[in-house]
């Protein structure tokens, strides 16, 4: 077993008297793929967002790649190469793609990046992504698949050790899911350790090496993917009694 880019221990996270997450605990490999599926409402982006620092968790701890981020702001994650997408693109509407990729380049990744080939380094992302050739548009003006990408293509601009996607394949046909997949399996394939949110099974199974279920803020299966979709409980939570 690879050592443990990211483990979290009891995390408990509270909205008023709401227990949104009630002791989770999860480790994730170095270059593992890990899928994490539930129900709507089931704690999946509280749980990430603790991860990523948009949220402070009330309980447990969070330790990525040995050192404890628990109370660490969510721009120094991303600097010690903690990165995520988000289920709604949020790239700089003024800027053009390739400008989009600068700002990850030379704040989250300037420790890990040849500042000298900022440009280079952010084509390179581009070519990888499959937007090379919309350097320069305006990232306005990008299609809903393109919007994905350059969400994606931001976040690996950040040089990340590991990759958080949320719900990328979120109401795209099934090429473009397909599209996304080939995506992050080569990012994975460069040694970088991959979260997928995701509600498209056919991709979760696909993909992930492991699955990890919430459901109302608890974690009732983690393993084998097979396994785990073969779990009465899982079954019930998605499909009822």
């Amino acid at each position: 077993m690879s050592s443990a880019v990211l483990q979290v221990t009891g995390l408990t996270k509270r909205f008023g008297g709401f227990v949104a997450l009630q002791g989770i605990d999860l480790h994730l490999s170095s270059g593992e793929r890990l899928g994490l599926i539930g129900p709507n409402g089931s704690g999946k982006t509280t749980l990430i967002n603790c991860v990523s620092g948009a949220l402070y968790n009330d309980e447990g701890t969070i330790v990525f790649e040995n050192e404890d981020i628990t109370r660490t702001p969510p721009h120094q994650r991303a600097r010690l190469g903690l990165a995520r997408s988000f289920q709604i693109p949020k790239p700089f509407h003024s800027m053009t793609v390739l400008e989009n990729l600068r700002v990850p380049l030379e704040y989250a990744a300037w420790s890990r990046s040849e500042h000298r080939h900022i440009v280079d380094e952010a084509m390179a992302v581009l070519e990888m992504i499959g937007l090379k050739h919309r350097a320069n548009v305006n990232s306005a003006a990008l299609t809903q698949v393109e919007m994905r990408k350059l969400e994606l293509a931001r976040a690996l601009a950040a040089k990340p050790r590991l990759l958080v996607s949320d719900e990328a394949m979120a109401g795209l046909s099934g090429s473009e899911v397909d599209e996304i997949l080939e995506i992050l399996l080569a990012l994975n394939a460069r040694g970088v350790a991959v979260i997928m949110i995701e509600h498209v099974m056919r991709a979760v199974m696909k993909f992930s090496e492991r699955i990890v279920v919430l459901v109302a803020g608890r974690k009732i299966a983690d393993g084998d993917p097979q396994a785990v979709v073969a779990n009465e409980e899982v079954i019930k939570a998605y499909l009822g009694e």
